[in-house]
């Protein structure tokens, strides 16, 4: 096993219609770095997971739980386990890197 890896030799996985992610892991965490097309939407789900992001590229209009914020590059959101959310790209779309802990299984491929 190496200890590194390479994302643009990284095929992707379909999470949602027009979101598609890249996922890279170790024992305890998971990265998984998110391209969402323009008006693209991550419809509302949980998951037992901790998630942390930070917006790389475009816009994300975010919801958790009761609280929502329109996105742009740099700023960041932590996801407790068990809370709702919901991200809904704008019409730049959006590039995003979550980190979750624990490793999300499902999304290791």
């Amino acid at each position: 096993m190496s200890y590194f890896k390479n994302l643009h030799s990284r095929e992707f996985k379909n999470l949602a219609p027009g979101a598609n992610t890249q996922t890279f892991w170790g024992e305890k965490m998971l990265i998984s770095v998110v391209t969402i097309d323009p008006n693209s939407i991550v419809p509302n789900h949980t998951h037992p997971h901790e998630q942390a992001g930070i917006l790389l590229d475009g816009e994300l209009e975010m919801i958790i739980g009761d609280e929502s914020k329109l996105l742009k590059p740099g700023d960041m959101y932590i996801v407790p386990g068990n809370i709702e959310h919901y991200a809904t790209a704008t019409d730049k779309g959006a590039k995003v890197i979550d980190i979750f802990a624990p490793v999300r299984d499902e999304f290791k491929y």
